[in-house]
């Protein structure tokens, strides 16, 4: 079973995806850009900028299905450049506990949707 989570907090799908879907104790997030779900705009006037925005839109995505990020298991972070990744660390990092912070992967990747620097997808546990 599936229970498929949806927030207009967090930016809606721009495909055939869910924000996020929890089966059973487990959530996993879409991966989230820097998508304001107040406008539609994207928000990439700085990498800081923009990293705080996807985390955002993840928070909101976690607190639909009643979690935060003290819940978060695994985080996978897909870049455009690599150059970037003192500056998205420092962000995401400010939204862990250093001591309890999930694992997590970052890898450079050619193209983000949109055309974006970052993206973040999640796997919570209740």
């Amino acid at each position: 079973m599936k229970t498929i989570i949806f927030t207009e907090k967090a930016p809606a799908p721009i495909g055939p995806y869910n924000q996020a879907v929890l089966t059973g104790n487990t959530l996993y997030t879409s991966g989230q850009i820097a998508i304001n779900p107040s406008t539609g705009e994207l928000v990439t006037d700085s990498i800081e900028t923009e990293t705080k925005q996807v985390m955002e839109n993840l928070k909101a995505v976690l607190e639909a299905a009643n979690m935060t990020f003290e819940n978060v298991i695994k985080s996978t972070i897909f870049i455009s450049d690599m150059n970037d990744f003192t500056a998205i660390n420092s962000i995401y990092g400010a939204y862990f506990d250093e001591k309890s912070a999930p694992a997590r992967e970052t890898v450079q990747v050619a193209g983000l949707p949109k055309n974006v620097n970052v993206e973040i997808s999640m796997i919570a546990v209740q």
